[in-house]
């Protein structure tokens, strides 16, 4: 691509305090503006990790991250304004209503007054929660909960958007409805990274693919040409097994 990456990883190495073994072993990466960007692998693979490092939530060992031209050692804060995190937890208030925590979610990105209420309300009618507005979290379903989660983290309009299982343990529609909203707001320039279990959705979801195993990128590339690469395997799932092998992990 001729354009600059709208994140650039070099080298990236993470080792957690105590462990025998690095999460992340010197993975490098180029992701462009306007993609979809799965990055894929099992349980323990080095997925968050990575993610965690992107968003300045962890620091690396060693390596550098670039994002939209801001190095995230020195630009932190900067890189907070052109970016959203929708982790895989839910992280919500749950004695809040939906209103309230998106109502504070909004103030920590500056949003205020008039604005705010109009961009509360045009993405919870976009997500179809106008009736849930005023319920408390607690007493929403996981559906409802993950959708508030996602438009917390699309309140302020980022760039780029990381997402962290954002489909995981809910049911059909309110998947159909988040993955929509992506695709569409994908094609208004935001740049996604996602991260999933789910092979199918990120075949159809992802503009290219890494598949991420024991801290290493194992491959990479546009997932129907993956697939095309390998005839022996008639989708991304058996290629995954393939790759990274059918033993369970914690």
């Amino acid at each position: 691509m001729s354009e600059p990456a709208i994140i650039q990883i070099r080298d990236l190495v993470k080792i957690y305090r105590g462990a025998e073994e690095a999460a992340i072993k010197g993975i490098s990466l180029d992701i462009f503006k306007g993609e979809i960007f799965g990055l894929l692998g099992p349980n323990g693979a080095g997925k968050t990790t990575t993610i965690s490092i992107l968003c300045g939530l962890f620091r690396a060992t060693k390596g550098s991250v670039k994002i939209d031209g801001l190095d995230i050692r020195t630009n932190l804060n900067e890189i907070k304004k052109v970016i959203g995190v929708v982790p895989q937890d839910v992280a919500l208030y749950p004695t809040l209503t939906a209103w309230e925590n998106l109502t504070f979610f909004g103030n920590m990105h500056g949003l205020r007054g008039k604005h705010l209420h109009q961009r509360i309300a045009e993405l919870l009618a976009i997500f179809g929660l106008e009736k849930h507005a005023d319920k408390q979290i607690c007493a929403c379903s996981g559906g409802i909960r993950r959708r508030i989660n996602l438009i917390a983290g699309l309140l302020h309009d980022p760039k780029v958007i990381f997402l962290d299982e954002p489909t995981v343990g809910i049911d059909v529609q309110s998947r159909v409805v988040i993955l929509d909203y992506l695709k569409e707001l994908n094609k208004k320039g935001t740049t996604v990274i996602y991260t999933s279990h789910y092979m199918e959705e990120a075949e159809k979801l992802c503009t290219r693919v890494a598949i991420i195993d024991r801290g290493t990128i194992i491959s990479m590339g546009n997932p129907q040409n993956l697939v095309a690469e390998h005839p022996e395997f008639k989708d991304l799932e058996n290629i995954f097994l393939h790759l990274t092998g059918k033993d369970l992990r914690d």
